[in-house]
């Protein structure tokens, strides 16, 4: 899949930390005064933070991306020094990456004699949640969701909440109504923001709905998403349709989810969904069982099969 990824001249950065606000990813962050993307895996591409940059350090390279390798991107960050690699391995323990976390510690404890840096000492400040060195990322990143910064959407960072402890449903005032449970166990779900890589779509059960269907089905949540990860788009209105087919194309081979079911409404443009799914499964190394549901514009299901 072809991603475009930012990449930051170490020369021309003068550590003004301008870029980092408009990461709302929390994947560039500043380190030893200068800015350094600590997770290639959660860079969205979008280059907000070009913007900001008043050097011109900050480029964006579209460039084939291969299926995402935390041995290969912890040893590349190693001569960037200890505070770059605390940085990355809190990003990933802030973000649940625990697979990915997991391998680069053993990475780094298997190399330690190596590396050039006490191993130790970046495991402990990674527990605690310490980056020396580092210009409070912690607080930049959670600050920087609730303002505009003139750039990048705060909407789109990625969150995985299907850990949590659902909260009881409030009721309606005036009403007397209780509001449904939420399925939902991630954000952001629209096609063009999600990034494949997140570790809630490893392994998961993918729900390719177009954004009519939650509308049309008042069951939606407890009959279709429950135990499912969400992906939505509108096959008609949506432009850059070849970026949906990469988007599957690395589901299916890079989170190699288990099954898609693609949830479409009646109406004729609707049916490429199914097409959008049927090009990446031609592209992939890999096959997928995919189930088609056919919602009806009043809400009953018309049809449902494996193709």
């Amino acid at each position: 899949m072809k991603r475009d990824i930012i990449t930051i001249d170490r020369e021309k950065c003068n550590g003004c930390g301008l870029c980092v606000s408009g990461c709302h990813e929390g994947a560039l962050q500043l380190i030893d005064e200068k800015a350094v993307l600590i997770s290639e895996l959660m860079c969205d591409g979008l280059g907000a933070c070009i913007g900001d940059c008043p050097e011109g350090a900050i480029t964006i390279e579209h460039r084939e991306a291969e299926a995402y390798d935390e041995v290969l991107t912890i040893s590349k960050m190693i001569p960037n020094g200890k505070n770059t690699v605390i940085a990355h391995l809190k990003h990933l323990r802030d973000y649940n990456e625990k697979e990915y976390l997991r391998q680069g510690v053993e990475w780094l404890l298997a190399n330690r004699e190596s590396v050039g840096f006490d191993v130790d000492e970046v495991l402990q400040a990674v527990h605690n949640h310490q980056v020396k060195g580092a210009a409070q990322p912690q607080v930049q990143h959670h600050a920087h969701m609730h303002g505009n910064h003139g750039g990048g959407c705060p909407g789109s960072v990625a969150r995985n909440f299907a850990a949590a402890t659902p909260a009881a449903a409030p009721s309606v005032a005036g009403a007397g109504m209780v509001s449904g449970k939420s399925e939902l166990t991630h954000w952001p779900v629209q096609l063009h923001l999600i990034n494949p890589n997140s570790g809630h779509f490893r392994g998961s059960n993918l729900l390719l709905a177009a954004d009519c269907v939650a509308f049309s089905l008042g069951n939606f949540h407890s009959d279709y998403l429950k135990g499912k990860t969400l992906a939505i788009a509108c096959p008609k209105l949506d432009s850059n349709k070849e970026s949906y087919v990469e988007k599957i194309t690395a589901l299916i081979d890079g989170a190699q989810v288990d099954t898609i079911t693609i949830m479409k409404m009646e109406v004729p443009c609707c049916g490429g969904l199914l097409q959008l799914a049927k090009m990446a499964m031609d592209r992939a190394s890999r096959k997928v069982p995919i189930k088609v549901v056919t919602v009806g514009i009043q809400g009953e299901i018309l049809e449902s099969s494996w193709v």
